[in-house]
C-alpha cells in the first residue's frame, strides 16, 4: 500500500498520455503560442504500461488516462488494452472533450476502457465554440450519446463553472441528471497558468471564479438530496435531484478545501510524477523508464513528498505548466 505522511491511502493514478489537444479551452490552453512536446519526449506506450504495472503492484487500483486530449494519441487503444489486463487494476477510465468519441467509443470499450469523463461547459453551441475555440457542441453531444451506447458507464460530465460565462446554465446542466443516468460534476475554476486575457466575449480574471457555495444557492430550488459519500475517497460531494436517474456533484478546491481526501498521484506526458496538481514540484522518471530501472522507489518518493494540501488561498499555484501539460 502507498500511505503518505498524513495517513492518506494513495490508490489513484492519473496518467497524461499527451499534451496535445484538438481544442483550446480558454482555462486550459492559450489560443496562440502553444509549443507541443517533441515526440521523443513523450512516454511510449510500453513505458506508460511499465509505470502502470509498477503503480498497481504498490496498491494503485484506479487509473485514469488524460491529456491534453488522450484520443488524439494514435496508439491510445494499444495503451488501454495493455493496461486493462494488469492484475489488480479495478477501474480504468479516460477524460476526454468528447470530439472524437462518436467514432471511437465502441473501440475504446472493446479495448477494455470502463468509463469516461466528458468535458461540457455549456449547452449553447455558440458559447461552446467560444470557450473551446475549435470545438463543436453537436459533435461532442453525439459523442456522449455514443459513449452511452457503447456501455462506458457511468458517464461523468465535467462542467467548469466560470463566472460571467456559464453560471447562468447551472440549473439546465444539472437537470441533465433527471432523465439521464449521468453524473454531472460542477468544478470550481482553478488558477493554473490561466490568468491571462481570454479574448473578446469572455470574462475577465476578476469575474471568473464562481464558488461552490454560489452554485448551491442557485440550485436550491431543485431541492438536492445529499448522498452518502463515505465510500467515496475522492473530493466530490454528491447529490441527487429528487426523482433523477443521475447525480449532481461538486468539486471545490477553494470553496470546500478537500485536500485531506486526496488519494491520487499524477504522471505528466513527459514522464514527471506530481503528487499535487496545484504544486510545481515534480519527480522525473523518464530516464528511469528508458533505462529499465526499478520504478517503485520513485512512486514511493512521490507519495512521501505529497503535501498536506495546496496553497491557493495565497495564490501559490502551478505556473510552470498549463492544465493540458499537467494532465488535469
Amino acid at each position: 500500500m502507498l500511505i503518505d505522511a498524513f495517513a492518506r491511502n494513495i490508490t489513484y493514478l492519473r496518467i497524461s498520455v499527451t499534451d496535445r489537444c484538438n481544442e483550446r479551452c480558454a482555462y486550459c490552453l492559450p489560443i496562440n503560442g502553444v509549443t507541443w512536446l517533441d515526440e521523443k519526449d513523450l512516454m511510449t506506450a510500453n513505458e506508460i504500461v511499465r509505470l502502470a504495472e509498477a503503480a498497481i503492484s504498490l496498491g494503485i487500483t484506479k487509473i485514469r488516462l488524460t491529456g491534453g486530449e488522450p484520443l488524439v494519441r494514435p496508439d491510445i487503444l494499444e495503451i488501454i488494452s495493455k493496461i486493462s489486463i494488469i492484475p489488480g487494476l479495478k477501474d480504468l477510465s479516460l477524460t476526454t472533450n468528447g470530439m472524437l468519441l462518436k467514432k471511437m467509443a465502441k473501440s475504446l470499450a472493446i479495448a477494455g476502457l470502463q468509463r469516461v469523463n466528458i468535458s461540457l461547459d455549456t449547452l449553447d453551441s455558440e458559447k461552446y465554440k467560444k470557450i473551446t475555440r475549435f470545438g463543436n457542441f453537436q459533435q461532442t453531444w453525439q459523442g456522449i450519446l455514443e459513449a452511452e451506447n457503447a456501455g462506458l458507464f457511468p458517464i461523468k460530465i465535467n462542467t467548469v463553472v466560470v463566472g460571467g460565462f456559464n453560471d447562468d446554465e447551472i440549473i439546465p446542466i444539472a437537470k441533465l441528471s433527471i432523465n439521464h443516468p449521468w453524473h454531472i460534476r460542477f468544478i470550481e475554476l482553478m488558477p493554473v497558468a490561466n490568468q491571462e486575457d481570454w479574448g473578446p466575449g469572455l470574462p475577465t480574471v476578476e469575474e471568473r471564479y464562481f464558488s461552490s457555495q454560489k452554485m448551491h444557492k442557485i440550485l436550491s430550488s431543485l431541492n438536492l438530496e445529499e448522498l452518502d459519500s463515505s465510500a467515496n475517497s475522492g473530493p466530490e460531494c454528491t447529490y441527487r435531484i429528487p426523482g433523477g436517474t443521475g447525480t449532481v456533484g461538486f468539486i471545490s478546491p477553494l470553496g470546500d478545501h478537500f485536500c485531506m481526501k486526496c488519494n491520487r498521484l499524477r504522471l505528466t506526458a513527459d514522464g514527471c510524477l506530481k503528487s499535487c496538481l496545484l504544486v510545481d514540484k515534480e519527480i522525473s522518471i523518464r530516464e528511469a523508464l528508458r533505462s529499465g530501472a526499478d520504478l517503485t522507489s520513485f512512486l514511493k518518493n512521490a507519495v512521501a513528498n505529497k503535501p498536506i494540501g495546496h496553497e491557493l488561498v495565497t495564490h501559490n499555484c502551478s505556473d510552470k505548466r498549463c492544465m493540458s501539460q499537467i494532465g488535469g
